[in-house]
């Protein structure tokens, strides 16, 4: 003879109270994953921030200007800078950087130079005769967003000071040279050509929509 035993009510009541418990445990213990995945994400705990607290621009100074823009170049260099250590060898003491460089110049004339009587015109108002000095080269302005260090080798003391000191190598040196080599390089180029032409192309149009049919543009150099 068999007998069937049934769970009294209480029995099946905690039961169900412990699944109910494990189950919102369980949920919560998820929830608690997903969220803090979720913050990890959002807040890098071991980031970092920037927090501009630069003071207002001051304006210093303004300059009335009476030049013409008349031509801009420009220009890339890759310097080769290398500095050696009496009797080390490189991989003791030494650097070796490339870096590029690059920047435009500008070619412009400027107006206030022109002399009282630069301007003549004939009896009949139908010819000008202009004289105008030459362009100038304005200094190189480096562009920061396309210069950079291209590669760099440092030897062991180099290295050592580096990390010691904290601080980035100082890159004023690569970009006056870049600087200086641009210059340079304007100086040899056509720029300053381009500019006169033109400056002549320029004053020739304004004067001919004045009502003059004959332009004659000359540099105060030219005889």
């Amino acid at each position: 003879m068999t007998t069937s035993r049934t769970a009294s009510p209480e029995v099946t009541s905690g039961r169900r109270r412990r699944w109910r418990y494990l189950a919102g445990l369980l949920v919560l213990v998820v929830l608690l994953v997903v969220g803090g995945r979720l913050v990890w994400s959002w807040v890098d705990p071991l980031g970092e921030r920037s927090i501009d607290r630069s003071q207002p621009v001051l304006l210093q100074s303004i300059k009335d200007l009476s030049r013409f823009e008349a031509a801009t170049g420009s220009f890339q260099v890759v310097v080769d800078l290398e500095k050696d250590a009496n009797f080390l060898p490189d991989a003791i003491k030494g650097t070796r950087t490339l870096f590029v460089g690059a920047g435009g110049v500008d070619a412009y004339v400027d107006f206030s130079g022109v002399a009282a009587g630069a301007v003549t015109v004939s009896e009949d108002r139908t010819q000008a005769t202009v004289r105008v000095p030459r362009a100038q080269l304005e200094k190189p302005n480096i562009d920061n967003s396309r210069s950079y260090v291209f590669a760099q080798q440092r030897g062991l003391f180099d290295r050592v000071s580096d990390f010691l000191s904290g601080s980035p190598t100082d890159q004023r040196e690569l970009y006056l040279l870049a600087e200086k080599k641009i210059s340079e390089a304007a100086v040899a180029s056509d720029l300053r050509a381009r500019a006169d032409a033109n400056t002549k192309a320029m004053l020739s149009g304004l004067l001919k929509s004045l009502g003059f049919t004959k332009v004659t543009v000359k540099f105060t150099d030219e005889p």
